[in-house]
């Protein structure tokens, strides 16, 4: 059962802002509805419960009872409710293990229920955010909260070394050029870090013109993809403008770049508020540079509905409230409980967190959505990620060539897919 602690502030403050928003049509159960979250953490509990509060007022007869779990545990419990036969109404997937769940039938098609939804419209998230979550054509969730992976940059080192600096425009070539100016190993700075792994290399992939795909047949080894590899690797291995571990001293690349070490640095939103908090120097962020395209990546979580819940439409409610309500809005934006997935074009609700100063270019993490990109997913997630991120880290360690690593990569990847 859940216990509340009610935080008075953040529940007064959410109440005072709150704007009804009527979903309509039905006539609400007598009922309790089961959530299972794990992007709660306990920092979040009492904004949890405020906005329980500000559902159940709106939504007469309907319980939210929740449980949480951190992210490391979570999906064991989820497994282990559903073969007891007893999952809870509503939980939260990503966009990996979502797919998982989408193909062995366990997830409601909340179509229906979306297509006379007042609340929900046409323009209401942006597109590669709500498809996240459909699964042969058919909707299973909504996503409530994204982030975005942007180029972050310094724009005291772009200054002093007389650079422009980035812009949506950027290609892979402006990078490197950037970097190259940038670096000064004698001085322990370098122009960029990117990581060499699985999240970027899937982007990057798409980026060159190619992509990772292992559907209807696994392609990893393709010459566009060697393109975006030897991007990755040879920054560090070629053209010196990345640190090695060697010189990273076992700091990472946040820690660099508040040092002054790094020009340029990709990573995501979530390091705003560190970065805004401890960098004595002006900075920015740019949407990803492309190749041959744009294409930028997204992690984004959505809510669900089990296939099995006695109460398909006050889940449903508890869905829609989560994904698009605006005292969620407010509630995530205020305390930096990420991302609400709405679209600019609810320009009102996202206005508290485009207003804010730093960083200035705020709207490239709305910008960068419509060049978003997926990645690969298999039944065995984990094990397709390990192989990527072993064969790429030979690479980027030099005991193999990007081409033997890709090539092994595809043949290792084949058999995991063959053994499903």
């Amino acid at each position: 059962m859940r216990q509340r602690r009610f935080g008075t502030g953040t529940r007064a403050a959410l109440a005072a802002a709150l704007a009804v928003a009527a979903l309509g049509g039905w006539a609400a159960a007598q009922t309790k509805v089961n959530y299972f979250s794990f992007t709660t953490s306990s920092d979040r509990i009492a904004t949890l419960e405020a906005l329980i509060e500000v559902f159940e007022a709106e939504n007469p007869g309907i319980e939210i009872e929740y449980t949480t779990a951190d992210f490391g545990s979570y999906f064991t419990k989820l497994q282990t409710d559903f073969a007891a036969g007893n999952p809870p109404d509503v939980f939260e997937l990503n966009y990996e293990n979502f797919v998982t769940f989408a193909s062995r039938d366990t997830l409601l098609d909340i179509g229906a229920y979306l297509g006379v939804s007042e609340a929900i419209g046409a323009d209401t998230f942006y597109p590669a955010a709500l498809d996240a979550f459909a699964y042969d054509g058919v909707q299973y969730g909504l996503p409530i909260t994204f982030s975005t992976v942007l180029l972050f940059y310094n724009e005291d080192m772009f200054d002093a070394a007389g650079l422009s600096y980035p812009d949506e425009s950027w290609t892979w070539d402006d990078v490197l050029q950037a970097a190259q100016a940038l670096t000064d190993p004698a001085r322990r700075v370098w122009g960029i870090y990117q990581p060499v792994q699985f999240w970027e290399f899937y982007k990057a992939a798409a980026q060159a013109g190619g992509g990772l795909a292992v559907t209807p047949t696994v392609q990893i080894d393709t010459p566009e993809n060697r393109e975006a590899a030897h991007y990755l690797v040879d920054k560090v291995r070629v053209s010196g403008v990345m640190p090695t571990d060697a010189d990273m001293s076992g700091l990472g690349d946040v820690d660099m770049f508040l040092s002054g070490q790094l020009g340029m640095i990709v990573t995501g939103i979530w390091m705003f508020d560190r970065i805004a908090s401890e960098a004595t120097f002006d900075w920015d962020v740019a949407v990803e540079p492309g190749g041959a395209r744009k294409a930028t990546h997204f992690f984004s979580n959505a809510a669900v509905v089990a296939r099995s819940t006695d109460v398909p439409e006050a889940a449903y409610r508890w869905v829609e409230f989560l994904a698009a309500h605006p005292a969620v809005v407010q509630a995530r934006i205020e305390t930096a409980w990420e991302l609400p997935a709405l679209s600019l074009e609810q320009a009102e609700a996202l206005e508290a967190y485009l207003s804010q100063p730093v960083p200035a270019n705020r709207e490239a993490v709305f910008a960068s959505l419509q060049y978003a990109v997926n990645p690969p997913v298999v039944e065995n997630q984990p094990q397709l990620q390990d192989i990527v991120n072993q064969e790429l880290e030979a690479a980027r360690l030099g005991t193999k060539t990007v081409e033997q690593a890709l090539a092994d990569a595809q043949r290792r990847v084949e058999a995991l897919v063959a053994g499903q």
